[in-house]
């Protein structure tokens, strides 16, 4: 029987995060993969990303405006396409990729409001079959995360989650200036979808209630710079939820306290490698502590080609797609964060979370 050819996939769009981030882990696992296209609404900014990648995929094609999102689509080799645009675009343009029987791996949110969830799960539905539509930079994939998740059991029954994130998005940040960022929903969606997704895979626990203060203090940023929430799980534990989206001095920290011990994650630095650090407190007073430096998104780039690649050689729709990325967990971190922001506007009045 003859080798399976890598799948090849393309990336709609050409800014920070594509040059900076998915043109080198994609080069990591080059033998996994054909890239054949990177399309932008400009030639200018397409061809500034091709060049970089040309560096590790010679063949890579150069893809602007409608012309090139057609050649895209009508190339039945183009298997996948990565979707990193605005915000406030993606849902759009992964939905028409999708209706043309592309799978698609769409950054994070997954969408800008909960209406738009509902009208976009609605029409992926119709489908059939429907290709994978995953959705990106999903925390869950992160070493650090996935031991956590391991150490889980050596804590007991949760007790109480605390979640502190102190970011940093201020003008020295390269995603500052980003038109999408001044979004309200989208600038605060991402933040909080990416932080609070490790304490949900830990707990293994949906959010069915949160009570949340909001404030806007930082005027040169969006409202609300600020969230102070209170979440109710499904298995009767609770926690307290807080951001802060910049901070002078930045802090990101998830603290799991259970009945026989505590789980703590901080991110940080450790011999020149960003990364996170996984502390185990347990109940005879001993104290573990590992380092692992960040990889998510190769490993999660590597899971949707080999999701996709699967997909491919069982052309009936039946194949089982990675949980962590399927986009209707990208879905409910949205709708978390759509009921706290509702809450917010209510002062703080208790607000169901939409199920999805």
């Amino acid at each position: 029987m003859a080798e399976q050819r890598p799948p090849q996939i393309a990336i709609l769009g050409a800014g920070i995060f594509v040059r900076n981030t998915y043109i080198p882990r994609l080069a990591e696992i080059s033998n996994l993969l054909v890239l054949r296209a990177i399309w932008s609404r400009t030639q200018e900014s397409a061809r500034g990303a091709v060049e970089i990648a040309k560096q590790y995929f010679p063949d890579v094609e150069c893809k602007w405006g409608e012309a090139g999102l057609n050649d895209i689509i009508l190339d039945a080799s183009i298997v996948g396409v990565a979707v990193v645009l605005a915000g406030q675009t993606q849902v759009d343009m992964s939905l028409r990729f999708l209706k043309a029987g592309k799978h698609v791996l769409q950054e994070k949110p997954a969408a800008a409001s909960v209406n738009e969830l509902e009208t976009a799960i609605s029409s992926y539905n119709s489908f059939n079959p429907a290709p994978i539509w995953a959705v990106a930079e999903n925390y869950r994939f992160e070493p650090a995360f996935v031991e956590g998740k391991k150490l889980m059991a050596e804590i007991g029954d949760i007790i109480n989650i605390h979640v502190i994130i102190e970011g940093s998005m201020n003008s020295s940040n390269p995603y500052f200036s980003s038109s999408w960022r001044r979004d309200l929903f989208v600038s605060v969606t991402i933040v909080i979808c990416i932080y609070y997704q490790p304490t949900l895979y830990w707990a293994g626990s949906e959010i069915i209630s949160v009570s949340a203060i909001t404030s806007h203090v930082d005027t040169s940023l969006p409202p609300p710079d600020h969230i102070s929430s209170t979440i109710q799980l499904e298995d009767g534990s609770s926690g307290v939820f807080v951001m802060v989206v910049s901070s002078r001095s930045p802090k990101v920290l998830w603290r799991m306290v259970g009945l026989k011990g505590t789980l703590q994650v901080e991110r940080g630095n450790k011999d020149g490698k960003h990364g996170y650090t996984v502390v185990l407190f347990t109940a005879d007073g001993q104290t573990k502590s590992w380092f692992y430096p960040f990889s998510g998104v190769t490993e999660e780039l590597k899971t949707f080609l080999s999701d996709i690649s699967v997909a491919t050689l069982k052309k009936d729709g039946r194949y089982e797609v990675e949980p962590r990325i399927s986009f209707l967990e990208g879905a409910r971190d949205v709708a978390v964060l759509d009921a706290m922001l509702e809450s917010g506007k209510r002062k703080g009045e208790t607000v169901q979370v939409k199920k999805f």
